[in-house]
Parts: C-alpha cells; sequence; structure tokens
C-alpha cells in the first residue's frame, strides 16, 4: 500500500519529496533526461496529472512505466483524468473551497472506476492558498483561495479534513505561485494537526523548498521549477534527505 509507506516515513518523521509532471507541461524530448534522472535520484512520490489535461494521461503513464519502476500516483483535475493503469490516486477534495463539483461530485463520478481497476484511493484534503497570483486551481474550480495571512482559516481547514477522515492534508500555492506558503503557516497548521501534511506550489528554488521542510512540510511537492531545469531535482532531493531539520 503506497499510503502505508507514506505513513511510515511521516512517523519515522522522514521528509519525503513528491515530483508532479504534467503531461501538457512536460516536453517529450526530456523523457529521455527524465528516466536517467530517476534511475539515480528518485523521488519518494511520482504524481501525474493538472488542472487541465489535453494529453492521453493512459499513454503517457504507460511509456513512463516503460522504465520507471516507481509507483505512479495520479494528481487529477477531474475524474475523467482517471486512468486505469495509475497505481492509486491522490482523492483529493477541495476543502478550501465551496464549489460541490471539487468537494464530491467528481469524487462519485470516479468511485466505480477507482473499484473496477484497483487503484488505491488516499483521501487527500487539498486547501488553495494565495500565491500572490491566480492560479489555474483557482479558476478551473472557481473558487476563493485562502488568503496567505489568514493562518486561522487554514488551521480550521486543516483540522475540520482531519476529523472527516482525510489521509493527508495537501497546502498548495498552486502551480507557478508567485509565492510560496508562508513558514508561519506551515508551522502553526502542521502542529495542529496529526497527519501527514503536504506543500506545493512556488517551490522552485533550494532555499524555498529548505524552508518549507524547516518549517514542518512532512511532503513538498516540486514541479514548476522542475518542467525547467530537470537537474533541480537532485538538488532539492539532496535538501529534503539532508536530515537537518
Amino acid at each position: 500500500m503506497i499510503y502505508q509507506t507514506i505513513k511510515d516515513k511521516f512517523e519515522k518523521g522522514e521528509k519525503q519529496l513528491a515530483l508532479l509532471i504534467d503531461p501538457d507541461k512536460f516536453p517529450a524530448e526530456n523523457k529521455l533526461k527524465l528516466i536517467n534522472i530517476l534511475k539515480t535520484v528518485g523521488p519518494d512520490l511520482l504524481l501525474i496529472g493538472g488542472s487541465l489535461i489535453s494529453k492521453d494521461t493512459f499513454t503517457f503513464i504507460d511509456d513512463l512505466k516503460e522504465w520507471v519502476k516507481l509507483p505512479v500516483i495520479l494528481y487529477p483535475g477531474s475524474y475523467i483524468q482517471v486512468a486505469p493503469n495509475a497505481d492509486a490516486i491522490l482523492f483529493l477534495s477541495l476543502i478550501s473551497g465551496r464549489n460541490p463539483e471539487f468537494l464530491i461530485s467528481h469524487h462519485v463520478s470516479a468511485a466505480p472506476l477507482l473499484k473496477k481497476h484497483a487503484i488505491e484511493a488516499i483521501s487527500t484534503g487539498y486547501m488553495l492558498i494565495d500565491g500572490g497570483s491566480t492560479t489555474s486551481v483557482q479558476y478551473i474550480s472557481q473558487t476563493q483561495a485562502i488568503p496567505a495571512n489568514k493562518t486561522d482559516i487554514a488551521i480550521a481547514t486543516a483540522l475540520a479534513g482531519q476529523y472527516l477522515g482525510m489521509q493527508l492534508i495537501y497546502m498548495d500555492a498552486g502551480s507557478g505561485a508567485l509565492n510560496p506558503i508562508s513558514q508561519e503557516m506551515i508551522n502553526t497548521v502542521k502542529h495542529e494537526i496529526n497527519i501527514p501534511l503536504m506543500i506545493g506550489g512556488g517551490l522552485n528554488t533550494v532555499e524555498k523548498v529548505r524552508n518549507a521542510c524547516q518549517a514542518g512540510a512532512d511532503i513538498v511537492v516540486i514541479g514548476n521549477a522542475f518542467e525547467k531545469d530537470l537537474h533541480l531535482l537532485e538538488d532539492f532531493i539532496h535538501v529534503v534527505k539532508s536530515k537537518t531539520f
């Protein structure tokens, strides 16, 4: 079980790095470079997906699995992105918003597919935090991000997700965010919940990844920065696994 592995590392205090690949934003010519890098410095989690995808997710995962032995976890923008060859899915409920489509409706449509194809569902409370710009998630979901300075709302939302039985809390400033989630917000939310805390959005430098880890992130998610420079993955993994937090 993929979640059990995540939980085991969490309980040992081991920081984890998740690599998020958006098939639409990943150039085909980078595939060989990616394969070679993943063979030497594999992340803890390999996420595939995005807010809006036009490419065939099944084919993308199939090609990747031919060369990469890491389990593939879906990070879906909607139920139509469910691919039967995925190993697991972040079963995201957008708990920071009030749009029922992203709280439960897509989940109802996806559930029979997950059962049919035996895809492990990892219940995830997804919280969109204002990162200084309107993101794809915010636009597609038609929901308002939690203001960056409203730590009390973030705490209450994360706790609500935990009390609803979520296995993870994922706070995200969104793809291409101008500002990552503040260390203060990460730290205060971390101390109020007792399930793994994922942090993503705007983590495009070694310093920002280090800051997120120091603030209390259990899992850091990188995507945009990696798309621009594949070799950054090595630097990010080195920081996350440095055991200096």
